[in-house]
């Protein structure tokens, strides 16, 4: 074979620390475009982003020659600092450790697209710790729930 062809779609998942509701409608828009733009320059095509106050999907469109790790672990990174950089949050803002990634087909990509693009909508129903159980469980990912999220100091 002379060359590499594939097709691999990735919606990525991941939420605020503590699932704090930190991301303020204000920024989220300037936020997203520099995620996106990190996603871009990493050679990946970004589908779609969008999220709540609290968490964050996105769906990518993803070469092989991509670590899906390395490509959130700098995003993360480099978001935290933007954030930081342009004074956005007056509290101390930082995404939680880990991160959900699920995979599609072609023929799923504009539900997939609908979905996230509706986060707004969708979470005036459903929390996004029933969410994400209800992703893990769809795609028969095991899980304990003690490791699934970090919660709050009492």
């Amino acid at each position: 074979m002379a060359d590499t062809f594939s097709q691999i779609y990735i919606q990525v998942v991941f939420a605020v620390q503590n699932r704090k509701a930190l991301i303020q409608s204000e920024w989220e828009e300037e936020l997203n475009k520099y995620i996106t733009g990190i996603v871009q320059n990493k050679g990946q095509k970004m589908l779609t982003i969008n999220g709540t106050a609290n968490h964050i999907h996105f769906l990518i469109g993803m070469k092989p020659t991509c670590c899906l790790s390395d490509l959130v672990r700098e995003i993360k990174k480099s978001s935290v600092a933007f954030i930081k950089e342009k004074q956005f949050s007056k509290f101390q803002f930082r995404w939680q450790e880990g991160f959900g990634a699920f995979s599609y087909g072609q023929s799923q990509l504009s539900d997939v697209i609908r979905y996230i693009e509706g986060q707004k909508e969708h979470h005036k129903r459903k929390t996004f710790q029933d969410e994400y159980v209800a992703f893990l469980s769809a795609f028969e990912i095991e899980f304990k729930d003690e490791y699934l999220f970090e919660w709050l100091d009492d």
